[in-house]
Formats: C-alpha cells, sequence, structure tokens
C-alpha cells in the first residue's frame, strides 16, 4: 500500500513540475511581445556570390555590366540567384521579466513582397533592461524573381544600392514579421500572431564586416 502512494507521489510531483515548466516556457515567450525590436546593422552582403559593395557605381538595373560579373550573369541564365545577409537585430526588454525562446520564425517583406523567411533555432535571452541583446540573423533567399518582376526590380535595386553603402543610395524598407515558437512534448507551439516592426535599410546600416 504504502508503495502505491509514493509511486503515486512521485507522478504527481513529476507531473506538477512538467507543468510548471511548460508555464515558465510559455510565459517567457509572452514576454516577446513586449520586446522592442531594431536592425542595427547589416553586413556580411553578397549576390550571386559577389561582395555587394563591387555594385556601387550601379545606378539602375541596365547598368549591372553581366560582362563583368559573369557569376551573376549565370545565375540570372539559371533562374537562381542566390542573395546572402547577415541582420544584427537589437531586441530590448522594458519589463521586469525574462523573455527566454529557443526558436524564432521570420520573414523580411521589401514593401510588400516577402523575400526572406524561415526559422532561427537558438537559446534567445533577453533580460529585463535598458541594454538591447544583439542577434545576429544569417538571410538568404533567391533574388531572381524580384529582379525578372518588373513591379519589384527598382524596389530591388535600390535595396542593393543600400546595402553597398553608397551615401546617396535611396533607402528601403524592410517589414519584419517575427514569431516565438516553443516545442512543447514534441509539438511546436505558435505564438499567437506576428510581431511586426518597420526599419529604413540606409547606407549608415552598413559595415564592413565580411
Amino acid at each position: 500500500m504504502k508503495k502505491h502512494i509514493w509511486l503515486a507521489a512521485i507522478v504527481l510531483v513529476a507531473a506538477v513540475m512538467t507543468s510548471c515548466g511548460v508555464s515558465r516556457q510559455v510565459s517567457e515567450a509572452k514576454v516577446f511581445g513586449d520586446c522592442k525590436y531594431d536592425i542595427a546593422s547589416v553586413d556580411s552582403v553578397y549576390l550571386a556570390g559577389i561582395d555587394i559593395r563591387e555594385f556601387r557605381n550601379i545606378r539602375s538595373f541596365s547598368d549591372f555590366d553581366l560582362a563583368r560579373y559573369p557569376r551573376l550573369a549565370m545565375g540570372l541564365l539559371r533562374k537562381d540567384v542566390p542573395l546572402n545577409l547577415r541582420v544584427n537585430v537589437d531586441i530590448t526588454n522594458p519589463t521586469r521579466k525574462r523573455a527566454a525562446i529557443n526558436q524564432l520564425e521570420y520573414k523580411v517583406l521589401l514593401t510588400e513582397s516577402e523575400i526572406f523567411n524561415g526559422y532561427l533555432s537558438q537559446l534567445i535571452e533577453v533580460m529585463p533592461g535598458t541594454t538591447p541583446t544583439r542577434v545576429p540573423v544569417s538571410l538568404q533567399t533567391n533574388a531572381y524573381q524580384l529582379l525578372s518582376n518588373d513591379k519589384t526590380r527598382d524596389q530591388f535595386v535600390d535595396m542593393i544600392l543600400a546595402l553597398t553603402g553608397k551615401s546617396d543610395a535611396k533607402p528601403s524598407k524592410f517589414v519584419v514579421k517575427v514569431r516565438p515558437t516553443l516545442d512543447i512534448a514534441g509539438k511546436q507551439v505558435n505564438y499567437p500572431g506576428y510581431i511586426t516592426f518597420e526599419k529604413e535599410i540606409t547606407s549608415q546600416m552598413m559595415t564592413g564586416t565580411r
């Protein structure tokens, strides 16, 4: 009889501890909804494997000399033009609670066109206070559709010019959507809705990191 009571007590304690652990994860994920987000800088930008800074003299799509950039020409021919960059996101937690998640879903839009999406699978912890936590996010996409579509080409070229660090380049606006996700008992639980913020990408945000 005592053995059965002891086993029941262990099961009850384990259930309570599991419940508390899940409750804590949910609570820490919810705090991300109260955090403030900003893109601090952009670096390591490559288009078709070419350092984006080599395009500083470009003013429009017609200025791209494909004979000078054979990798870009080959990418357009194959309909596969990889764009890679790293965005450094600053997250500030104005609350008195710890914010923590193990996975973050993201979408990045250029005006109304989605150009990046994916998941950042790592522990992201933002403690209360005024000091932001910097989270580097590596983004990659196939830019062929953006270059071949008349509706997006000019906006994309403006973005490229801003990313070259060219001083007189037009700012481009990124709309960023993030959503914390939790892994509870092997099931993915999403934060209700996306946390959205906007940021103009200017030449001043570019760094020389390769």
